[in-house]
């Protein structure tokens, strides 16, 4: 049975390809923005999950404190 996955057999060429493709897109000059962009995303999505950790591990030791 073949396994899908999302980057397991993207080669070098097929990333050249990408990269190339994602450049005639966006052009030069917007490609710092995009990547900017991206980054500031993943730093919230990241900051917002250890918000939640921290949530959690707070109401569980809060529990255990009640017992």
């Amino acid at each position: 049975m073949n396994h899908l996955l999302l980057f397991g057999t993207l080669g070098a060429t097929e990333i050249i390809i990408i990269a190339l493709i994602v450049l005639l897109l966006f052009g030069g000059k917007k490609i710092p923005e995009l990547m900017k962009g991206i980054g500031k995303g993943v730093k919230s999505f990241k900051d917002g999950v250890k918000g939640i950790e921290e949530d959690i591990k707070d109401n569980s030791e809060g529990k255990e404190e009640k017992k």
